[in-house]
C-alpha cells in the first residue's frame, strides 16, 4: 500500500528499525528520515532516477487541453471525456534513463512516450455524480490500435502524486508498460490529481468504479488521438493498486463494459485479506511501526466517512492525536508531514479499546474491513500471476498467499511468484519488468 513523494535529493529505501517517539527535534529528524527510507509511501526513494535522467519534454509542453471531439452520444454519463491535457512527450533514451535511474530494468523499452491528463465523470462512493482524473499514455511508434494496461497505483496521501500529475514513481509502471507498445490507463481514483474532494482511501467499490470509467475515457480519448483500442485489457497494480487490480478485473470478466476484454492479471503486493493476513501482520510485528501507524491512520480516518468506524476521533485515537489526525489526511500534506506527527507504533496511536477491537472487529470497523476483502474470491478465466516479496514489511506475503488460496477454491491455479528479500518497492521493481514480458507472451500466442 505505498505512496509516493516528490524528491528534491536521492533517497534509498530500507527496512524500518525500531525507533523512539521522544518529540525532540533531533527525534523529528531521525522519524522523518526513517520514514523517507522505510515508509513504502516514500517510494520516491527510488528518485534518483530524476537525477540521473535528461530534462524531459514534459517541462516544455504547455498544460492547454488538446482539441479532442467527443461524440454527442458520451457527451453525459459514467466514463464521459471531458478534457485532455498534455502531461509528458520522452523520447525511448529518455524512458530508458528514467527506469534505470529508479533501479529498474530498461530493457523491454522499445518506444518513446506520450502522456495525456484525462478529466472523465464517475461516481463518488455514494453514487453521486463527480469527475476524475488520470494518466492515458501511449507509446510513440507500433501498432496504430493498441492493447491496453490497466494500472492501479499504491497508496498515495498527496494529491499531486497521482500518476496524472506525478513526477516519479506514479510514472514508472506507466511509462515501463506503453514503452513496450501499449496504452497505459492509470486512473488517479478519487480525491487524487485533479479530482474534487478526499480521497476514500481503500474504498475498493470506489477505486474500481473510478477506474473503469478511466477505461471508457482513455477509449474515446485514444481513438481522438488516432491509437484506437484493441479491447484487450492486460490488468497490474501496486499495493492497494493490486488490489484494486483484481477486483477490476473481476468486473470486467462480468462484462462490465462490452468494449473490453480482459487478458491476463498480475498484481503486485496487494493487500487482499485485510482481516486475515494484514491487520494481523500489523498487530504482530510483520508489518513495520512506521508504515503500520501510517496505514491504520490513513485507513480509519477515510473508511469513517463511510462507515461508522467510530463517532468521535477520541474514540479511536489517544490524545493529542485525536485532535488532529483527520486534518492531516486532507490530500494536501506530504506523508513526511504526516509521520512526524503520529507515534511511533499503533499502539501508541489507538486507544486501548479500539486496539484491542481490531484483532476482534464489530460494527463500522468490521464492515469497513469486510468491504475490501474478498477481492479474489472469483473464478477469473484468464491467466493470473501474484507477485510479492518476502522481505515486504509494509504488505505482508499472507495476503498473497490467501489469494492464491481464494483463487485455488474457485479452481484457478495462480502462481505466487516471491521476490524474496526485496522490500515493498522493491518487489515493484523486479515485478515490473517481468510482467511487461509476460503480457508480450500472451499478446503473442
Amino acid at each position: 500500500m505505498t505512496q509516493t513523494t516528490p524528491a528534491t535529493t536521492p533517497r534509498t529505501t530500507s527496512q524500518a528499525t525500531p525507533h523512539t517517539t521522544t518529540r525532540t527535534r533531533s527525534g523529528r529528524s531521525v522519524r522523518r528520515r526513517r520514514a523517507r527510507q522505510s515508509l513504502a509511501a516514500a517510494t520516491a526513494a527510488v528518485v534518483t532516477a530524476l537525477a540521473a535522467a535528461p530534462a524531459f519534454a514534459t517541462s516544455e509542453l504547455r498544460p492547454t487541453p488538446v482539441p479532442v471531439p467527443i461524440p454527442a452520444q458520451q457527451t453525459i454519463g459514467r466514463g464521459t471525456l471531458l478534457g485532455v491535457t498534455p502531461a509528458g512527450d520522452l523520447s525511448r533514451a529518455e524512458v530508458a534513463a528514467f527506469l534505470k535511474g529508479a533501479g529498474i530494468d530498461a530493457s523491454t523499452v522499445r518506444h518513446g512516450v506520450r502522456g495525456y491528463r484525462l478529466t472523465y465523470r464517475t461516481l463518488t462512493p455514494q453514487g453521486a455524480p463527480t469527475t476524475a482524473t488520470g494518466l492515458l499514455v501511449l507509446p510513440k511508434g507500433g501498432e496504430r490500435r493498441l492493447d491496453l494496461v490497466a494500472d492501479t497505483h499504491g497508496t498515495m496521501v498527496h494529491r499531486d502524486y497521482a500518476p496524472s500529475v506525478a513526477e516519479d514513481f506514479g510514472l514508472y509502471a506507466p511509462y515501463l508498460h506503453a514503452a513496450a507498445g501499449r496504452a497505459v490507463a492509470a486512473p488517479d481514483y478519487l480525491g487524487l490529481g485533479k479530482g474534487p474532494g478526499l480521497h476514500p482511501y481503500m474504498d475498493t467499490a470506489s477505486s474500481v468504479s473510478a477506474s473503469l470509467d478511466m477505461l471508457r475515457a482513455s477509449r474515446t480519448a485514444a481513438a481522438a488521438l488516432g491509437r484506437p483500442l484493441t479491447g484487450d485489457v492486460y490488468g497490474t497494480g501496486f499495493s492497494q493498486g493490486g488490489q484494486v487490480a483484481m477486483a477490476l478485473g473481476r468486473e470486467l470478466a462480468r462484462g462490465a463494459d462490452r468494449h473490453f476484454r480482459l487478458r491476463a492479471l498480475a498484481p503486485v503486493a496487494g493487500p487482499y485479506d485485510l482481516r486475515g493476513a494484514e491487520v494481523p501482520a500489523l498487530l504482530d510485528g510483520r508489518v513495520n511501526d512506521i508504515s503500520g501507524v501510517f496505514y491504520m491512520a490513513y485507513f480509519l480516518t477515510a473508511q469513517n466517512r463511510l462507515h461508522p468506524v467510530y463517532a468521535d476521533p477520541a474514540e479511536a485515537f489517544r490524545q493529542p492525536y485525536a485532535g488532529y489526525v483527520e486534518q492531516l489526511f486532507d490530500t494536501r500534506h506530504t506523508e513526511e508531514d504526516i509521520v512526524t506527527k503520529l507515534p511511533g507504533s499503533v499502539k501508541e496511536l489507538l486507544t486501548d479499546d479500539f486496539y484491542e477491537r481490531l484483532g476482534h472487529p464489530t460494527g463500522g470497523l468490521l464492515a469497513a474491513l469486510k468491504a475490501q476483502d474478498g477481492t479474489c474470491d472469483w473464478k477469473p478465466d484468464v491467466p493470473v500471476r501474484l507477485h510479492t516479496a518476502a522481505g515486504d514489511t509494509d504488505v505482508a506475503i499472507a495476503n498473497s498467499v490467501s489469494c492464491a488460496a481464494d483463487l485455488a477454491r474457485n479452481g484457478v491455479k495462480a502462481p505466487v511468484i516471491d521476490h524474496g528479500k526485496a522490500d515493498h518497492n522493491g518487489s515493484f521493481k523486479l515485478a515490473g519488468p517481468q510482467i511487461v514480458r509476460w503480457f508480450d507472451r500472451l499478446a503473442h500466442g
